[in-house]
């Protein structure tokens, strides 16, 4: 697996931290299994999270390709949209994003903080589109405007869940397995949110055994999940030079994605507070808090025993624009 062939930046300190969930661990009584929690929140750009794998390579593509500006798309509260922002402030790219009302609310904390507030203060040009749009036609509608006027422009869709920007989590792959060797353990399961399926899909690019990832779907229903996740990462993996999988090596998990995407459920409102308040630590309610509330699930019905990795993917400043939900 030879990621160093492949454009990149370097846009957080690696390796992301892992850690043990002692206090989480006590409050649900475990004795089969302990749970690890990897900290791809503790990225310090624009707030963190995962997405920053995926812009390293999206990024070290569109400045490989001489690209003064990158587009990308998402829903209003998108993490990989502010992200884009911050990074490509960072690299001196103009970013525009498209973003698209795809949860259903109206409410100012929703319409104006979280992540919109962060998306103005990097400088981004905010583009808002109505529920239902084609936000990625939208998106190339937009570069061509912008390519004649003379900009370069690099283009990729939700989440930068292309094959290119599922690199980084093959790359996280490799990551895991490094730290697995330095702390004498082998996790029984790794578990992901999928949401635009790039962070399962890459970890099944490039871990030993797919069958180890774990994802619990956030956006699309399951078996819409199933084909993306199965599609996007063969696509990495011929990347890579590495043999397709069937649908058997992928495992995902429809539970907890509830009425829709960006839709609060009791499990996750109640995740987000357990790990809060016997952690310290701050889960998405859009992301991690839907998975986490799978892990919860998993322990508590003992589907899920050993040495159980959980990866958080940041996103906290969507608690922010979720405050009506808290109370």
């Amino acid at each position: 697996m030879n990621l160093d062939a492949f454009p990149r930046i370097a846009l957080f300190d690696a390796p992301t931290p892992i850690q043990r969930l002692e206090r989480v661990e006590n409050a649900l009584g475990l004795k089969g299994a302990r749970l690890f929690v990897k900290r791809d929140d503790l990225m310090g750009l624009g707030g963190g999270g995962n997405k920053l794998r995926k812009l390293e390579y999206l990024l070290g593509a569109a400045i490989a390709e001489d690209c003064d500006t990158f587009i990308t798309t998402g829903a209003r509260q998108s993490n990989h949209a502010r992200l884009s922002a911050a990074a490509a402030a960072r690299m001196g790219l103009k970013a525009e994003l498209m973003l698209t009302d795809t949860v259903p609310r109206e409410d100012p904390a929703y319409l104006h903080n979280g992540n919109q507030l962060l998306d103005g203060l990097f400088g981004a040009v905010v583009h808002h589109l109505p529920r239902g749009s084609d936000s990625l036609a939208a998106a190339q509608a937009r570069a061509e405007i912008l390519r004649a006027e003379g900009r370069k422009v690099y283009v990729v869709g939700s989440g930068g869940s292309s094959p290119v920007g599922a690199l980084g989590y093959a790359r996280c792959a490799a990551e895991i397995g490094a730290q697995e060797s330095e702390l004498g353990l082998r996790f029984s399961t790794v578990i992901v949110a999928n949401g635009s399926h790039g962070t399962h899909a890459g970890l099944a690019a490039g871990i030993d055994d797919p069958r180890r990832v774990l994802s619990f779907t956030v956006l699309a229903e399951l078996a819409e999940a199933e084909r993306g996740t199965l599609a996007l990462a063969n696509e990495t993996r011929a990347l890579l030079g590495r043999a397709a999988l069937e649908a058997e090596h992928l495992r995902i998990d429809g539970s907890q994605r509830g009425e829709a995407y960006g839709i609060p459920t009791e499990a996750m409102l109640a995740a987000v507070r357990l790990m809060a308040r016997q952690e310290g630590l701050l889960i998405d309610p859009v992301y991690s808090g839907k998975a986490f509330a799978g892990v919860l699930a998993g322990l508590a019905g003992g589907s899920l025993t050993g040495d159980v990795l959980f990866v958080m993917t940041g996103g906290t400043p969507g608690l922010y624009a979720y405050q009506p939900a808290f109370g």
